[in-house]
């Protein structure tokens, strides 16, 4: 494996440590806050050194003809306003469908799936970004390598769509919800759909995009939603 730091992987890296002080502040504010809200969810400084699993594969998503996490032959339309609209989409199918038909009634207290604002955009951006870690980065880059070895990369193609389908199916089976057939079918679906897009984008536009694509969704779903329940449904600020 080549280790060599070239442009490309030192953007990777910054951007990488980026990530994790912006994890790093969410703990420091998460821990700050969690005396008086025993609801709260804060992520641990073990949780944290876990992320480092995916520094390696910095290093080689050439290698695996992945492109760099800023690469200049992908455009910001393709890194970063498609993949955020994309999941914005997908963000604003999850309101319309879980929180205004399925559950109308106003909250009385914040769900498990939401976080008091402004610490949700600290706590879901880190979420998101240790979701494409293990969801992208690592395990696609890892089968993307292993077609390099085997048979010069013949078998390339039918990898990617094996791990693309892999990993796309993780999240939505990990979440299955209880409830409906409606719901578990709607929750598999988009979960599937989303999922295989990023894995798409990653291919196409690199980390950056897949991330994007989930950070859509999450500044939807539950960053915006969650401002909405405190302001409106539980009347704070």
């Amino acid at each position: 494996m080549n280790f060599r730091l070239t442009s490309d992987t030192r953007q990777n890296l910054l951007t990488y440590v980026a990530l994790i002080l912006v994890a790093a502040l969410g703990i420091v504010y998460g821990e700050a806050l969690a005396s008086p809200n025993a609801q709260l969810r804060v992520w641990s400084w073990t949780h944290l050194l876990v992320m480092l699993a995916g520094v390696p594969f910095l290093f080689l998503q050439q290698r695996a003809g992945l492109p760099g996490f800023w690469s200049t032959e992908v455009t910001h339309q393709q890194r970063i306003i498609t993949p955020l609209f994309i999941g914005v989409v997908f963000g604003i199918l999850d309101v319309l469908v879980i929180k205004v038909i399925l559950h109308p009634e106003p909250y009385t207290e914040l769900p498990p799936f939401l976080q008091p604002f402004p610490y949700s955009i600290f706590l879901y951006s880190s979420g998101a970004f240790e979701i494409e870690v293990f969801y992208r980065l690592i395990p696609i880059t890892f089968i993307l390598l292993l077609g390099t070895l085997w048979a010069d990369n013949r078998y390339g193609p039918v990898l990617f769509w094996v791990a693309a389908v892999l990993t796309s199916l993780r999240e939505p089976l990990e979440q299955l919800p209880s409830g409906s057939w409606a719901l578990i079918v709607y929750s598999l679906g988009t979960g599937f759909g989303m999922n295989f897009l990023q894995a798409l984008w990653f291919k196409r536009a690199g980390f950056m995009a897949a991330l994007f694509i989930r950070l859509g969704h999450y500044l939807i779903w539950h960053i915006l939603l969650g401002l909405y329940v405190e302001v409106v449904e539980l009347g704070r600020f």
